[in-house]
């Protein structure tokens, strides 16, 4: 999984596995689209006015939890 971010155009995706040629883009909403095989399966999520959305939880951090443990990793996400 990767979260890429470009500040020129202030979108952030989310990919979850390799683009293939057979994906289809489904609009969500006005700020996500979300990238889908068609077997269903979600490939990325894009996020259109990113820092706005990025940063309003977490301290504009990037958290992954594992549930099990409790243990979290926190990394700041550039948003400039």
């Amino acid at each position: 999984m990767t979260l890429t971010y470009d500040p020129r155009l202030n979108v952030a995706y989310i990919r979850l596995h390799a683009k293939s040629a057979q994906v289809k883009t489904v609009r969500v909403s006005d700020a996500v689209n979300i990238d889908l095989a068609p077997d269903g399966m979600v490939y990325g999520i894009e996020l259109l006015n990113a820092n706005a959305q990025l940063a309003q939880e977490d301290a504009g951090q990037f958290v992954l939890q594992n549930e099990a443990t409790g243990e979290r990793t926190a990394v700041k996400i550039p948003l400039s």
